[in-house]
Order: C-alpha cells, then sequence, then structure tokens
C-alpha cells in the first residue's frame, strides 16, 4: 500500500512536470525569435556585408555535440536512446553530457552536469560555445535528445543549431537591413556573442523538452506500475477471501463432526 502511494505521487508530478516543461518552451520561444531577428538584421544589413565579415565555420574543424538525458529511472528507454547515438559519435568530437544517467565512457567529454544542475550551469555552456566559435573549433553543434511532441508521440533526436539557419528570420524581418548603423567595438565579438547566446537558448529549449518527454515516459511507466499493483492488490485480495472461506468451510466441518461425535457418545 505504501508503495502505491509513492507511485501515485510519481505519477502526479511527472505530469505537472510536463505542463511546466512547456510552459517554460513556449516562454524561451519568444526570447529565441526575438534574439534571432536581431542577429539576422545586423548581419543582413548591407553596411555589415560590406564590410565582408565572415561567419563562416571551419568545416574540416571537429564537432561539439550536446548529449541530454535524464537523472533517474523510471522513464522507459529514454537514457538508453540517447546512448546509443553517444556510443556511435566520432571519439574526436567534443561532448558535453547533461544527465547523471548518461553515464557511459567516452572520449573528449568536455563539460558533464546532472540534470538537475543544468538552471545554474547553463552559463558554462555559454562560455564552451563563444570560445568555440571566437577560436574556430567547431565545424558544428549538435543537440541530442528526446523530443517532445505532444503526450503520445516523443522521439530521439539529433538538430544542428550551429551553423544557425537565418532564412525564416530574414523572411519575418521589420527592420529596414538597408539603414545604416555605427558600431562601437569588435563587430565579429558582438555578433558571435549574440549568436553563442541563441545557441544557448537553443540547448535551453532541447533540455526542456526533454524534461517533458522523460516525464511523459516516466508517467507511462508509473502509469502501468498502477495497474500492475491493482492487479496484485485484486489477486491477494481474491487470495485472502477464498482463504477466509476455506477457514470458515473448516470451521463449519470441525463443527458438523463434533456435533456428529457428541450424539455418537450419547448412543
Amino acid at each position: 500500500m505504501r508503495v502505491k502511494k509513492v507511485v501515485k505521487v510519481m505519477n502526479f508530478h511527472s505530469l505537472l512536470r510536463v505542463n511546466n516543461a512547456r510552459r517554460k518552451v513556449e516562454q524561451a520561444y519568444l526570447y529565441e525569435k526575438e534574439l534571432k531577428s536581431v542577429i539576422a538584421s545586423i548581419v543582413n544589413n548591407r553596411i555589415f556585408l560590406q564590410e565582408k565579415v565572415s561567419l563562416n565555420l571551419n568545416k574540416s574543424a571537429k564537432q561539439l555535440n550536446v548529449y541530454i538525458g535524464s537523472d533517474y529511472g523510471f522513464c522507459s528507454n529514454f537514457n538508453s536512446d540517447v546512448i546509443d547515438l553517444l556510443k556511435t559519435d566520432d571519439k574526436e568530437n567534443d561532448k558535453i553530457i547533461i544527465g547523471k544517467r548518461i553515464n557511459i565512457p567516452v572520449d573528449n567529454v568536455i563539460m558533464y552536469m546532472d540534470k538537475e544542475d543544468f538552471p545554474i550551469n547553463s552559463s558554462k555552456i555559454f562560455e564552451i560555445v563563444l570560445d568555440g566559435v571566437l577560436n574556430n573549433k567547431y565545424s558544428k553543434i549538435n543537440i541530442i535528445y528526446i523530443h517532445y511532441y505532444n503526450l503520445n508521440h516523443q522521439e530521439i533526436l539529433k538538430r544542428t543549431i550551429l551553423p544557425v539557419n537565418f532564412d525564416d528570420a530574414f523572411d519575418e524581418m521589420d527592420a529596414n537591413v538597408n539603414d545604416d548603423f555605427a558600431v562601437e567595438g569588435d563587430i565579429i565579438f558582438i555578433i558571435w556573442s549574440l549568436i553563442s547566446i541563441y545557441v544557448s537558448t537553443e540547448i535551453k529549449i532541447a533540455e526542456s523538452w526533454s524534461w517533458a518527454s522523460e516525464n511523459v515516459k516516466r508517467q507511462m511507466f508509473t502509469n502501468e506500475s498502477l495497474k500492475h499493483i491493482d492487479n496484485m492488490e485484486e489477486e491477494k485480495t481474491k487470495a485472502d477471501r477464498k482463504l477466509r472461506k476455506q477457514k470458515q468451510f473448516e470451521i463449519i466441518v470441525e463443527a458438523n463432526n463434533r456435533k456428529i461425535a457428541n450424539k455418537k457418545k450419547v448412543k
């Protein structure tokens, strides 16, 4: 009975976490859209284009792959799907691993953190990304996680977040890219800092989707566990009922035997 109460609490909290993760993503999307629009308005401005500033990455460089798993169990094959892709990753690539359940030995893990520490340590990822782009260390940055589509659909996803595709931002851009503007400071540092913030935001969004997916799977697991516990309780109830009836029958039989014995004595 105590186990059932614990599982019910886990089930309830899992659903709450899914809703909280969805709200976090909705808020982050607004920030992401504005940030992308700002970057696009700068890099597509005629002054920026005339300066012939290059944002091209080193195509021969290694990649940075960010893997997002979970800290806790009771979520089916959630972590194994992420681990399968981690095992096939090129050993030369740098790796950031989020989630204590992603604990296999691999090369070039430049940062590891528990998932519950992500909100506190996410700024360190920004520093890694900024250093990587300023020093031309990476050809790509990818995030690998379980993406939440809806309550019935979660899927492993490997998504490239650098280079950034600005096509949709250009289409929706309201700013006049022909306007002149003055730049104070190092324009390259400013742009790459903005892009690093954007990449870090994408990782935060992915972590929220991963958190939602993890808890959907945990809720499904706890639902099945509750059904199993209910079945066990029902079987135990049936067995107890059968045992009680058997004991009652034995008492009746014993009472009848005593009556028969007493009648024989009287005779």
